[in-house]
């Protein structure tokens, strides 16, 4: 009777197995495999120019510790998703919190506030640029005209340049934000409100101690998935000014690009890839570690 069941068990087991392997099989083929792979070509000189490649170890890695558009590239980097990952957030809970509720029109509003995010960067940065047009006539220059201020070289100029790029990727990424916010915010029960209501509680103190504790699992998720999708920008920045001017706006996805894909040196190009995936994997462990005693899961 005992064997009978263990041998039960063990076909239960694999047809389990069996049931998650196709999943698997896509996963290691088209993401694990990438991955080591590009850890091996980190290692050695590959070039696509030159069809020999050998093993060189740590070199690339040393060569970038002492690369200093490296450098550059991880500074401009860090500001990018500092000011991306706050502004976007916090735009993005505001929006959530006034939409929160039922008013005509609220469908529509939430919809047009969510399409940046649905529509292509590429295709978003092409209308950017053209409304960062340095001439008199750009779009956000009539703007800040009606304010008497002059006319602005927005994507030219190396102190606005990255500002410039930043807030067209604030505009697409606040609606997705605000989706998770709001859903969030819907999942917090009405009673627990309508009780801090009747003790008079008024409608900052429901946000501040009720509603942001109660929200803290869903600020986390949108904290962590923003500084991963923010460290890997790359788009606005090709359309938008190439990197420049100066190197204001190069980041490490764009330098990367450049590197294995123009100048055609993909060991290094690796390296500055594997360099990213430990940035973003201490990221997010640092982001756990901090987060873990202000979350709050349930009500």
């Amino acid at each position: 009777m005992k064997r009978g069941e263990t041998i039960r068990k063990r076909i239960r087991g694999w047809a389990g197995l069996l049931y998650v392997l196709p999943a698997l099989s896509i996963l290691g083929l088209f993401q694990l495999a990438p991955v080591v792979y590009a850890a091996w070509l980190s290692l050695t000189d590959s070039n696509l120019i030159r069809p020999v490649t050998n093993f060189v170890g740590l070199e690339q890695y040393r060569r970038m510790i002492s690369d200093p558009s490296f450098h550059i590239a991880l500074k401009n980097t860090v500001v990018y998703t500092v000011g991306v990952v706050f502004f976007s957030a916090l735009f993005g809970l505001m929006l959530a919190v006034l939409l929160n509720r039922k008013f005509r029109g609220v469908g529509l509003y939430r919809t047009l506030l969510f399409l940046p995010v649905v529509t292509a960067t590429s295709t978003a940065a092409v209308v950017w640029r053209w409304m960062y047009a340095p001439n008199p006539n750009g779009l956000l220059n009539r703007i800040v005209a009606l304010f008497g201020m002059e006319s602005q070289r927005w994507l030219l100029d190396p102190d606005l340049a990255l500002p410039s790029v930043m807030a067209m990727s604030i505009w697409q990424s606040t609606g997705y934000s605000m989706i998770i916010f709001l859903a969030g915010l819907q999942n917090i029960s009405s009673t627990v409100m309508e009780a801090a209501k009747v003790d008079g509680a008024n409608w900052w103190q429901r946000l501040r101690y009720i509603t942001l504790p109660l929200l803290s699992p869903t600020i986390f998720f949108v904290l962590v998935i923003s500084v991963i999708h923010s460290f890997q920008a790359v788009s606005q920045v090709l359309v938008l000014t190439g990197g420049g001017p100066l190197r204001r706006t190069l980041v490490l996805v764009y330098y990367l690009y450049q590197q294995a894909f123009e100048s055609f040196n993909m060991a290094y190009g690796a390296a500055i890839a594997m360099t990213l995936f430990v940035i973003l994997a201490a990221c997010t462990w640092i982001q756990w570690k901090v987060a873990e005693k202000r979350v709050h899961y349930g009500e």
